[in-house]
């Protein structure tokens, strides 16, 4: 009996208008989204390989050791095409030099010189939301957002309660439900069948635009997708079923507790705003969690002065000692230097300022000593950055990170956006996984300034003088980004999974408790 009221169901949202129209309005959004966001995804990766090329061209001119400053990138992700989530929002490049240290963002405006402003200027900032990189056509960048995801969070779950709204109401009011449990049948058994029915009509669609997707994306020469990336799409799919399912149980919900279909249909529609237009947008715009942030700030500002302060007189302790006098890093106000150097060239590229200037006399007795020094003062440079970072990623804690975990927590209120927080992860687009970015930067970083170490360029001429020989430059490391493993990905995923498959449960159960009693 369970089998052919399924197959019932199932014939007659199959043979329904609103099954034609959830077909062909959802396929011809995602073919005509992902014929977009493919080339938005080309776009970004001819800007991401000319960067690559112009980095590599500006490394291979570099005249010294201390000047040196890297620029590196994360390569898009072709899985954003799926879900955008955080992929465009946050900028792709890096700077790294020995002395600045890479974090997610830079939460303080200095008040400092312009030369000097640079309280997190070892602090990068990854946070400001900007157009996609290589977008051009401002009409591209406006469709760029819209992934495929959004079409099936948005479209789908709208078609989810459409499938829904009239499943116990329009039967009672037509009297079939009268005639359906006037047959030796339980009424969890009319509730499954129900369910079971509309989920492959919804599940059908889903999977029309994923194979349409992937076949468009197979012409693509810059969309390749590895074994674990089907796994990661999978993962997808799987959270598209559980988010459609949610939906079309609030509809078989209202549908069972309104009785009339007319009024389960406005109801349905009043819930649908609200919980994906209205509530995740609204969140967003949430107070902030109790606290000063001012305070923090000002808090952060202070440790910050403190440490270079204490780097200041680390540094005058060590001139105290030696025959170099005047302002480092020339030292030009000393008499023993007048023609020892061609021209004065300083400049600020981080909290200490760089060194350029051409040697004319290597036997020159104060030379050792500027060898000295820079010996020391670099190592104190990199510990005076790794000082301040750490202040600065505690302050970024305790300030950005937290307002975001608090939003996140009011946006999971919402199915959708329990849905949009899902999929991220599994595509590798969310929060965690540019702080993965940032961290693989901050490894680099370190063995960059290992390699430094095992040249002893701290010490040497070429640290400091563009006129002692050009600089192997091919024994930098290259950097190398790679995603998060799959497993990582759905351990991310999994909270928010968990969460919708509670809600099912939840709504379900509701559900039958109530249908039960209804009288028919």
């Amino acid at each position: 009996m369970l089998q052919t009221l399924i197959h019932q169901e199932l014939l007659g949202h199959l043979m329904s208008a609103r099954f034609f129209a959830a077909v062909i309005i959802t396929l011809l959004l995602v073919v005509a989204n992902t014929f977009v966001l493919i080339g938005a995804h080309e776009e970004r990766l001819a800007d991401y390989n000319q960067k690559e090329a112009v980095n590599r061209e500006a490394v291979d001119a570099t005249p010294t050791y201390s000047i040196l400053k890297l620029k590196v990138q994360r390569p898009p992700n072709p899985l954003s095409l799926f879900s955008a989530g955080l992929e465009t929002r946050f900028g792709s490049d890096l700077d790294i030099a020995f002395d600045s240290v890479p974090v997610l963002s830079n939460p303080i405006v200095d008040v400092r010189p312009e030369e000097e402003q640079w309280a997190f200027g070892s602090v990068p900032s990854l946070s400001s939301p900007g157009a996609p990189l290589g977008i051009n056509n401002p009409y591209l960048h406006l469709f760029s957002q819209i992934d495929l995801i959004f079409v099936f969070q948005v479209v789908l779950s709208l078609i989810a309660l459409l499938f829904a709204y009239d499943a116990i109401a329009g039967d009672w009011e037509t009297g079939t439900l009268r005639l359906v449990l006037s047959h030796p049948i339980g009424r969890g058994s009319v509730l499954f069948a129900k369910y079971i029915a509309a989920m492959v009509c919804l599940l059908l669609p889903v999977l029309m635009s994923l194979l349409l997707t992937l076949i468009q994306c197979s012409f693509a020469r810059s969309v390749q997708f590895g074994g674990d990336d089907f796994l990661r799409i999978g993962g997808i799919v799987l959270t598209t079923i559980v988010y459609l399912s949610v939906f079309y149980l609030i509809g078989l919900l209202v549908s069972t507790i309104t009785r009339r279909a007319a009024t389960s249909l406005m109801l349905c529609m009043f819930l649908w705003v609200i919980l994906v237009i209205v509530y995740p947008n609204w969140s967003r715009f949430a107070l902030n969690p109790e606290g000063d942030i001012r305070a923090e700030k000002r808090s952060a500002e202070q440790q910050i002065a403190q440490i270079r302060e204490k780097a200041d007189r680390e540094r005058h302790r060590f001139l105290a000692n030696s025959p170099l006098k005047g302002e480092p890093p020339i030292f030009s106000e000393s008499e023993a230097f007048p023609g020892l150097f061609s021209g004065s060239g300083y400049f600020f590229l981080g909290d200490f300022p760089r060194v350029n200037l051409e040697l004319k006399d290597t036997a020159h007795p104060l030379v050792p000593h500027l060898h000295r020094y820079y010996e020391f003062a670099a190592p104190l440079q990199i510990r005076n950055a790794e000082e301040v970072g750490f202040v600065g990623q505690r302050l970024v804690t305790q300030t950005t990170l937290r307002q975001a975990r608090w939003d996140e927590r009011l946006m999971k209120l919402s199915p959708a956006s329990l849905y949009t927080f899902a999929t991220a992860a599994w595509a590798g687009t969310d929060l965690a996984s540019m702080a993965d970015y940032i961290q693989t930067a901050q490894a680099y970083r370190r063995t960059l300034i290992d390699t430094f170490h095992e040249r002893d360029a701290f010490a040497s001429q070429q640290w400091f003088a563009p006129n002692q020989g050009d600089i192997d430059w091919s024994i930098l490391p290259r950097f190398h980004f790679e995603r998060a493993e799959v497993g990582i990905n759905a351990q991310r995923a999994l909270p928010e999974l968990f969460l919708l498959l509670c809600t099912n449960i939840v709504l379900f159960m509701a559900t039958f408790l109530i249908f039960i009693k209804v009288e028919v």
